[in-house]
């Protein structure tokens, strides 16, 4: 059985932005939640700085939804290669 790319693309995107973006919305109200997550994603993500307002929670959102994406798409690749 081979998955969909573009479904599988769609799915990861939503669901990598969506919780970025949940666990940064709920840092900006409860400072500590999720906040070694963040930082992790601020190494990882220029540009985007874990704590630093709702604005960058919304920079790394559309980062999570491209690197999301990217990763979703070669994942799916890759199993549909070994699926075959």
């Amino acid at each position: 059985m081979k998955l969909s790319i573009k479904a599988f693309v769609l799915t990861s995107a939503l669901f990598w932005a969506g919780s970025l973006l949940l666990i940064g919305v709920i840092n900006r109200f409860c400072p500590p939640y999720g906040l070694g997550f963040l930082q992790i994603m601020d190494g990882l993500y220029p540009g985007y700085r874990a704590g630093a307002g709702l604005i960058n929670v919304g920079v790394g959102t559309l980062y999570a939804v491209v690197d999301g994406a990217a990763c979703g798409a070669l994942f799916a690749w890759i199993y549909n290669r070994f699926a075959a």
